[in-house]
């Protein structure tokens, strides 16, 4: 009997942790600068954008993403902007000077989500600016390239508005990846250790909690787990190019808009 307890007490406690994910909508993958899942940026202004931010993070250590999504889901853009740049962990670990550019495409919304350390450089108002001069009224055109591409030119001009302190930023980013404690071991063992007793509890929680889309495989967490089988996938750490964040966090800063 005491052993029951102790199991059903345990069980209950996973499904209070796992309660708020029910019902989320999933976060993508990511897979690049770039992340166009609702196909609304042209191959050539796609490449431009992917360019332009891999130079300036080169210059400024600065981490700029677009991402579009068809739906989301019914969850409000603010919560969900949040979850994904968190998700991704966007710019430097102690700069956190990640900005998310974000766009839902059956709901006709879009945000700007800024890491905690560029909330003095692109202000909520300046983001707001963006949202309402560069991206609704090219959205209302149909032009959804040309408007992203121009939102993105304007939120790299804020940033580069103090040259100083971009070159303090990527000066501080580039001594410590030069000089700082190497803790790669140990975040090796636990990023390992941590994908073997998660890989563990997803294949006994994701059919209960889950979305099944196929023999053997849930959706859940954002990720696609296949159950008896070799584990999960659609993780957030890093992509198949070898693009991945740097370890930032944002606190919802920026500002959200609709066409």
């Amino acid at each position: 009997m005491r052993l029951r307890a102790a199991f059903l007490s345990l069980f209950a406690a996973l499904v209070l942790l796992a309660g708020p994910a029910i019902g989320a909508a999933s976060l993508p993958a990511l897979t690049g600068r770039v992340v166009d899942d609702a196909h609304l940026i042209d191959p050539a202004t796609r490449q431009a954008i992917e360019q332009k931010l891999a130079d300036y993070e080169k210059k400024s250590s600065d981490q700029v993403v677009v991402a579009t999504i068809d739906s989301l889901g019914g969850e409000a853009i603010e919560p969900y902007a949040n979850r994904l740049f968190r998700f991704w962990k966007l710019g430097e670990a102690k700069e956190n000077n990640g900005v998310l550019l974000l766009v839902a495409k059956n709901d006709r919304k879009m945000r700007i989500e800024v890491g905690y350390g560029l909330e003095g450089t692109l202000t909520d108002l300046q983001s707001k600016l963006i949202i309402e001069n560069d991206l609704v009224p090219a959205f209302r055109a149909g032009d959804f390239s040309g408007g992203i591409s121009k939102a993105v030119d304007d939120i790299v001009a804020a940033l580069s508005g103090n040259p100083a302190e971009l070159q303090a930023r990527a000066a501080r980013n580039e001594h410590t990846r030069h000089n700082g404690p190497n803790f790669a071991g140990i975040l090796f063992f636990i990023i390992w250790g941590s994908v073997f007793f998660f890989g563990l509890g997803s294949s006994l929680l994701a059919p209960i909690f889950g979305r099944r889309i196929g023999r053997n495989r849930y959706r859940w967490l954002g990720m696609n787990i296949l159950v008896g089988g070799s584990g999960y996938s659609g993780g957030g750490w890093s992509s198949g190019g070898g693009f991945s964040g740097g370890g930032g966090s944002s606190g919802g800063g920026g500002a959200s808009g609709s066409w």
